[in-house]
C-alpha cells in the first residue's frame, strides 16, 4: 500500500500529484504567465512564484485526492534536471515536507518521468519499447528495458525540437509560449508551401540549429522582397516549419526501430502534445505496423503525476534517499 505525494518544480509550472497504489487522484498544475512579457522562461521569476504557487498546490492537491497528510506514505519530487532555482523550491520543501511527517524521500529524474508518464492509464507499453523524448531542452530516442532501464540511442548534438519550435516562434513574433501557437497556425497552412533542409547528422543523433538558421535567413530574404511575407504567409510558414521537425524527428525513429527491431513505440515531452507529430505517428504506425503510445495532453507537459508514477515504482523498489540530497540542474540519463 503506497500513498506517494509528489512535487514537480523543475521548470515554470509548480505542480503537486497524488498517487495512492498506482493510480494518480490528483494532478494540479499552476502555471506562471508573468514570463509571457519577457518572452521566455526567467529564472529568478520562476523560482519566486514557485515559492508562492507550492503551499496552496499542495493543499489543492490533498484536496482533489481526498487525502489526509497522515495518510501519506512517502513524498517524491524531481531532483533534476531543470533550473537550479526552480528545482530548489521543490526539494526543500519535499524534504521539510518529509521530515516533519517522518516519511522516506524519493528523487525522480525529470527525463525518466516523461517516459513513466505512460504507465499512468491504459493502453501501457510493452517492454522494450522505443520512445521519442522531446521537450523543450531535449531531443532523445530512448530504449526502454524496464521502468528504469533505459538507453539514450540517439541525441540532439544542439538544439532541442522543442527550442526549434519556440524560437521559429520568435523571428515571426509569436507570443510565449510559441510552439502551441505554430501548431494551431500549421492546422490552418499547406505544410508543403515552403521547403526546409533536412540536417544530414550521422546514426539516431539529431540537429536543429541548422534548420533553426536556414528558417531565419528565408525569413529574412522573403521580408526584403514583401515587408508583409510574415503576415500574409502565417499559416503555410508555421505549417512548413512543423512538416520539417516533425520529418526529422520521425525519420530517426524510423530507422531506430529497424535497427533495433521494435515495434513498440511512444512519445513524451512537451512537444509530444503537438497535434502534427501525434497525427503523423499515428500515420507512420499505419503504415509501419507499429503500437504507439501517446500520452494524455494533461501527461505530456511538465507536471507531477509522472513524477507521482516514477515514485510509485521507486517505491515498490524501496528506492529512497536522504536527506542530503540536493537538486540537480544537469543529469546523467
Amino acid at each position: 500500500m503506497s500513498v506517494i505525494l509528489a512535487i514537480e518544480s523543475s521548470c515554470d509550472e509548480t505542480s503537486v500529484a497524488i498517487c495512492d497504489n498506482g493510480k494518480i487522484t490528483a494532478n494540479v498544475i499552476a502555471n506562471q504567465t508573468i514570463h509571457q512579457n519577457y518572452g521566455g522562461v526567467i529564472p529568478e521569476l520562476a523560482s519566486r512564484v514557485h515559492q508562492q504557487n507550492i503551499v496552496p498546490v499542495i493543499q489543492q492537491a490533498l484536496i482533489d485526492a481526498k487525502v489526509n497528510k497522515k495518510d501519506l506514505t512517502a513524498v517524491a519530487f524531481t531532483r533534476g534536471p531543470g533550473l537550479l532555482g526552480s528545482l530548489l523550491v521543490g526539494v526543500s520543501f519535499a524534504k521539510s515536507f518529509a521530515l516533519g511527517l517522518d516519511l522516506p524521500l524519493i528523487a525522480v529524474n525529470h527525463m525518466h518521468a516523461h517516459i513513466l508518464a505512460h504507465f499512468i492509464e491504459e493502453p501501457k507499453p510493452a517492454f522494450p519499447f522505443l520512445c521519442l523524448t522531446v521537450s523543450g531542452g531535449h531531443t532523445q530516442i530512448v530504449l526502454v528495458k524496464d521502468y528504469f532501464d533505459m538507453e539514450v540511442v540517439g541525441t540532439t548534438l544542439d538544439d532541442a525540437a522543442g527550442e526549434a519550435f519556440d524560437k521559429t516562434a520568435k523571428i515571426l513574433d509569436l507570443p510565449y509560449p510559441g510552439g502551441p501557437l505554430i501548431d494551431r497556425h500549421a492546422k490552418l497552412g499547406n505544410p508543403l508551401a515552403f521547403k526546409f533542409p533536412e540536417p544530414q547528422i550521422k546514426e539516431l543523433n539529431y540537429s536543429f540549429s541548422g534548420l533553426k538558421t536556414a528558417i531565419l535567413y528565408f525569413i529574412r530574404a522573403q521580408e526584403k522582397l514583401n515587408p508583409d511575407f510574415i503576415k500574409e504567409n502565417l499559416d503555410d510558414i508555421c505549417a512548413s516549419v512543423q512538416h520539417s521537425i516533425v520529418g526529422i524527428l520521425l525519420n530517426k525513429l524510423k530507422k531506430a526501430a529497424q535497427q533495433y527491431q521494435i515495434k513498440e513505440i511512444a512519445i513524451a515531452g512537451g512537444v509530444s502534445a503537438n497535434t502534427g507529430l501525434r497525427t503523423a505517428l499515428t500515420q507512420y504506425a499505419e503504415k509501419l505496423n507499429w503500437n504507439v503510445y501517446i500520452p494524455a495532453f494533461e501527461y505530456c507537459t511538465d507536471n507531477a503525476a509522472m513524477i507521482a508514477i516514477a515514485g510509485h515504482y521507486k517505491y515498490i523498489n524501496k528506492e529512497f534517499v536522504g536527506q542530503d540530497v540536493a537538486p540537480a540542474s544537469r543529469m546523467e540519463f
